[in-house]
């Protein structure tokens, strides 16, 4: 049966960096959170745990966003542990980098996969089951307004979930569910730091104004605002949290 007195939420990629963060600031919030993951089950049992231990309340649920079916069972297990999620985080995402005439098609199709086509079957889902009065969030990114040599495929990915958010967002007004996207900018992961040099963090930092690169908390301090009651008049918006960097 589910928790009484519970907010339910789904993050999805949540086992790791951003994800991460942003299930443990919805816990503290107060939601019972759906710590999804695809494959690193430790991680995501790890950070339940450390919901849990703080006060919180998570389940950890395997799934693999590309895959219709998968989606269906994740709010499935959602709705029997809390209920039915008022908030869905689609954060997750896989990045691989390379010039665009060295992108090979296997890299390709993973990020249109994960990256478009998880966040497409989300949509849906959240659509036919999460209740009036709902929050979706998408996770996008700055890296669609700095147009950094070889992010093109991941950008592309991210680019058609960027259209997706405000029509969606008007197919569901009427219902009073608020659709936005949230644009990182550079964040302190693993996703982002791999590959890359202290030379190549200093110059990234150095762009922007606040002179760092973002922390995971940055963005879920911003998920947490997005989704409160307070900016129930903000709908169908792109907003970027890269410190100004664009």
């Amino acid at each position: 049966m589910p928790t009484p007195a519970l907010k339910p939420a789904i993050v999805t990629g949540a086992s790791k960096g951003i994800g991460a963060a942003i299930a443990r600031r919805l816990a503290a919030d107060g939601y019972g959170v759906v710590v999804n993951y695809a494959g690193s089950e430790g991680a995501a049992e790890t950070l339940v745990a450390q919901i849990v231990k703080a006060g919180g309340k998570a389940i950890a649920v395997q799934a693999d966003v590309s895959v219709p079916s998968a989606v269906e069972a994740l709010f499935d297990a959602c709705a029997q542990a809390f209920g039915a999620p008022e908030v869905l985080v689609n954060n997750a995402g896989i990045m691989s980098l390379a010039p665009l005439i060295d992108t090979d098609d296997a890299s390709f199709d993973a990020m249109v996969a994960i990256n478009l086509k998880g966040v497409f079957n989300c949509l849906r889902a959240g659509g036919r089951h999460m209740p009036d009065g709902a929050r979706i969030v998408n996770i996008s990114t700055t890296a669609l307004a700095v147009n950094f040599p070889g992010y093109a495929a991941y950008c592309a990915a991210k680019a058609g979930v960027d259209a997706m958010t405000p029509i969606f967002a008007k197919e569901l007004g009427p219902r009073g569910i608020t659709v936005n996207g949230i644009a990182p900018g550079p964040v302190a992961t693993e996703l982002y730091l791999t590959g890359k040099s202290q030379a190549d963090l200093d110059r990234v930092a150095s762009m922007i104004p606040a002179g760092r690169i973002g922390e995971p908390d940055d963005i879920a301090n911003t998920v947490a605002m997005i989704v409160s009651p307070d900016a129930s008049w903000v709908n169908g918006q792109i907003l970027r949290a890269n410190g100004g960097l664009a």
